[in-house]
């Protein structure tokens, strides 16, 4: 059985089991640390089915976030549920870039792991996510239109995973989405809005390829809660606004941490950091013995991947641990 600490970030029940119950600091994760405050006279009425118009409002506010067309987004729960449908919706090869997602390679039955910048074979589909995850490679739109370009000539698909894009809007393709494009883009609320456990997400794409999710999906896709509280959130501007100039600030400490402690981050996702030492696996262990959790990779032992951690204090006991290494 694989380590369920290399599978994936967030799993403080496997560190609990392996490192002991106490105050943890989870740093595992690339999730806002200050999360979007659901208003208190935020009650949605659960005795009665979600209704279209709600589901139509929430898709509309997403849109008008990510910069494209309402006709050219539909809602899903979660995307990761949304890639995973993917590949049976849509058939045929596949191409995804490592090191990314691990979600990325079972999305579809015949899928071939590749570089970044090596070549596609033929009309395959391209997978990759922008900002890449685990590294916080960060492509322009620019470089994506041309790779987008070279796709369509073949005859294949590219789909951009954008879950961390929401901080780097000139970089997104969504607004790039059209009938006539051979794109497909993947956007996430949680990991932005800092409510992952509202699993929401959004498959931006041809109405061609949206229409086969909506048959699968069927009338109740969202459930009511994500529904209202998704809506507000995405028209909520100022702190979206106040939020993209805050991120960076908390990395930039983050990062000043890392570098007084011999360490060189890595990555220009905002969300993440990820660093690279021969004492990596030691510097996993002795920080979860401090009840601090940061994401180990199976297959490249000297990675860490750090969270934003959430203000001064987090900071300092982030300082303290790496001090005992």
């Amino acid at each position: 059985m694989s380590d369920p600490l290399l599978h994936h970030g967030g799993n403080l029940a496997a560190a609990r089991a392996r490192f002991g119950d106490g105050d943890w600091l989870d740093l595992s994760t690339g999730i806002n640390p200050v999360p979007w405050q659901i208003p208190e006279d935020l009650r949605p009425d659960l005795g009665v089915l979600p209704a279209p118009d709600a589901l139509a409002a929430l898709e509309a506010a997403a849109a008008a976030h990510f910069g494209v067309a309402p006709a050219q987004l539909c809602a899903v729960p979660g995307s990761e549920m949304g890639l995973r449908l993917l590949g049976m919706l849509l058939g045929g090869r596949a191409c995804h870039v490592v090191p990314g997602y691990r979600t990325h390679g079972a999305v579809f039955a015949d899928s071939m792991p590749i570089a970044a910048g090596e070549p596609v074979p033929g009309n395959a589909t391209l997978i990759f996510a922008n900002p890449g995850n685990p590294c916080g490679t960060l492509h322009s739109r620019g470089d994506i239109q041309a790779l987008l370009h070279s796709r369509t000539l073949a005859g294949g698909w590219l789909v951009v995973d954008e879950a961390f894009a929401d901080p780097h809007p000139s970089a997104s393709v969504a607004p790039l989405v059209d009938d006539r494009r051979r794109l497909i883009v993947f956007r996430s609320f949680g990991k932005f809005f800092g409510l992952a456990g509202l699993r929401l997400g959004f498959v931006l794409g041809p109405r061609s390829v949206l229409s086969r999710y909506r048959r699968v999906l069927g009338d109740w896709p969202i459930d009511t809660t994500a529904l209202a509280i998704a809506t507000a959130a995405y028209r909520d501007g100022p702190w979206i606004d106040a939020v993209r100039i805050a991120l960076p600030q908390r990395a930039a400490a983050l990062d000043g941490v890392l570098v007084a402690h011999g360490l060189e981050p890595s990555g220009r996702s905002p969300l993440f950091r990820l660093i690279e030492h021969d004492s990596a696996p030691m510097m996993f262990d002795r920080l979860a013995r401090a009840h601090i959790l940061v994401r180990p990779f199976d297959y490249a032992p000297r990675w860490l991947r750090f969270g934003i951690p959430n203000g001064e204090d987090a900071l300092r006991r982030l300082d303290e641990a790496l001090g005992n290494v």
